[in-house]
């Protein structure tokens, strides 16, 4: 009997999709007695690694964990399910963990890198386990900002490591308690073989030779490639993927029918099988006053995580409301819905611009934001801010009390420096608000990623605005995503080269094979940028 323990946070589904389409049938854990009755257990989890301990004792479950593990029955623990076994983290000052291994989780403290380290990278595999039974060197896709340490303590634990300004444990195991600190069950078909190996209860490996030749050098962090699928409902009332041209949806021709591009379950398994890193929905369509009864939505990403095992990022009405039977939600209980629903990130737009506004007039944040309360219950990854600027221009940065950059592409009067002011509505209206001033204050609220959007570009296929984009990455520590204005690959590898960004994300290209992804990666490759195969 295979048993899931789900103390409630982040996307599971996913892990329960991903053991029923290996052919695996699984039990889930409801009281603490049914801990020791498992026969295979597995523990994945998200968020902060205090917010999982207490959760834990609050259900009753950690005696009967640690007495589980004690007696080394099988049992597999993904993220928080690897760092929960060890003594503490720096995340939780003075919460004890299950104590199992020796050490502390600590942050990732090299200034060079962004955190968290969110994306596909490889690992090296330092001994035999059925785990890695025919690794062949895949990555796999990581999302923390807090790493175990390998250290004398803890050697007897060593399964494999990963480099990301330093070595950090990525698996762990010894006898049938195993760990690992990325997502199988986000990590495609390289991801499937490790829980497949788990399920069957496999207990003899030898390593492979691709796995050996892995385990003499560095392993190497990819740049993500991201499909955005623009989702609403048309004229008819289905849900159709669509594409906007500076942000129109609408076809020119009589009739301006909106845009279709294709059905999103489709298109998103599509993008998986061609080789996405990650899959974004924009949920665009005109549900936003009450966005817990958009049940449609929720349906596409039920389905799309029953066949895409990659991450998952859902935007749109990310933020409280109240219905109209006057009952309130706050912006947490929309995102555990979509989290529930099969989502690993939720991406917020003009909610963190009206929060940077407030919080920028009272002088301080105050815990109460859709950002500050997602990032604390689910974890700073789970939280993404998707910015659409538009260009102001200006003589002279003296000229606005805005961040200024002197521009290559001057305004319709000559002007040489331009700033980039937030948006909300879609594009709709503008606010008194930079981006670096958004993208620092939601970094400091606890968002974990920036997807830069470009009003001006989007359609454009004249290639991603660098201006924009070198400002955002300059300003923040946490990964950004470039996105708007890419029409062929080499405007892929020309962002990665000229800004550092982590990601590009691209939507009407792919979804009109106008540049396959495919051909994307190769371009890569050929210039020497990291990418998963």
């Amino acid at each position: 009997m295979i048993s899931l323990l789900d103390y409630g946070a982040g996307n599971v589904r996913s892990l329960r999709n991903a053991i029923q389409a290996l052919g695996f049938e699984l039990t889930e854990i409801e009281h603490p007695s049914d801990i020791l009755k498992a026969e295979r257990l597995i523990f994945p989890g998200v968020g902060a690694f205090g917010a999982a301990m207490e959760r834990l004792h609050q259900l009753g479950y950690v005696e009967p964990l640690k007495e589980y593990l004690a007696a080394g029955r099988p049992f597999l623990g993904i993220c928080i399910g690897l760092q929960t076994l060890f003594e503490g983290s720096e995340e939780s000052p003075g919460v004890a963990g299950l104590g199992l291994i020796p050490g502390l989780i600590r942050r990732f403290d090299d200034p060079s890198l962004s955190v968290p380290h969110m994306g596909w990278n490889g690992v090296r595999v330092e001994r035999p386990s059925p785990l890695f039974a025919d690794y062949e060197g895949e990555k796999f896709y990581f999302v923390h900002s807090y790493r175990a340490e390998p250290d004398a303590r803890n050697a007897d634990w060593r399964l494999a490591t990963t480099d990301y300004g330093q070595p950090f444990l990525s698996a762990v195991s010894r006898g049938r308690v195993a760990a690992v600190q990325f997502h199988p069950e986000k990590s495609g078909a390289a991801g499937l073989k490790v829980l497949r190996h788990f399920l069957a209860g496999e207990e003899q490996s030898d390593l492979s030779p691709a796995a050996l030749a892995s385990a003499a050098g560095p392993t190497r962090f990819a740049k993500r490639i991201i499909a955005c699928l623009d989702v609403r409902a048309n004229d008819q009332g289905d849900l159709v993927v669509t594409k906007g041209d500076q942000y129109d949806v609408r076809e020119k021709d009589e009739g301006g029918d909106v845009r279709n591009l294709g059905k999103p379950v489709e298109l998103a398994q599509r993008y998986y099988e061609e080789g996405a890193d990650e899959v974004t929905f924009l949920n665009i369509t005109a549900f936003r006053d009450f966005p817990l009864d958009d049940q449609p939505m929720m349906e596409v990403l039920r389905r799309t995580s029953e066949r895409v095992f990659v991450p998952l990022t859902i935007g749109g009405g990310i933020r409280a409301f109240t219905d109209g039977e006057g009952r309130h939600y706050a912006a947490l209980d929309v995102a555990h819905a979509y989290f529930r629903s099969g989502a690993d990130k939720v991406s917020i737009g003009s909610d963190a611009v009206e929060t940077v506004l407030g919080v920028l007039a009272r002088g301080g944040k105050d815990g109460g934001s859709s950002v500050e309360q997602i990032a604390r219950v689910y974890g700073n990854q789970a939280v993404v801010i998707s910015i659409d600027p538009r260009r102001v221009y200006v003589d002279s940065p003296a000229a606005t009390r805005h961040v200024t950059v002197e521009t290559a592409t001057p305004g319709p009067h000559g002007e040489r420096f331009c700033w980039f002011q937030c948006t909300v509505k879609g594009g709709r209206e503008g606010r008194d608000l930079d981006v670096v001033e958004l993208a620092r204050c939601c970094e400091d609220l606890g968002a974990g990623e920036i997807l830069v959007n470009s009003i001006d570009r989007d359609g454009s296929k004249a290639g991603f605005d660098l201006e924009l984009i070198r400002a955002v990455r300059a300003a923040v520590r946490i990964p950004v995503i470039a996105s708007s204005g890419a029409g062929r690959v080499e405007h892929f590898s020309e962002v990665f080269a000229a800004t550092g960004v982590e990601a590009a994300l691209a939507a009407g290209i792919f979804h009109r094979r106008e540049v396959p992804i495919a051909a994307v990666k190769t371009h890569l490759q050929e210039r020497g940028i990291e990418t998963r195969a």
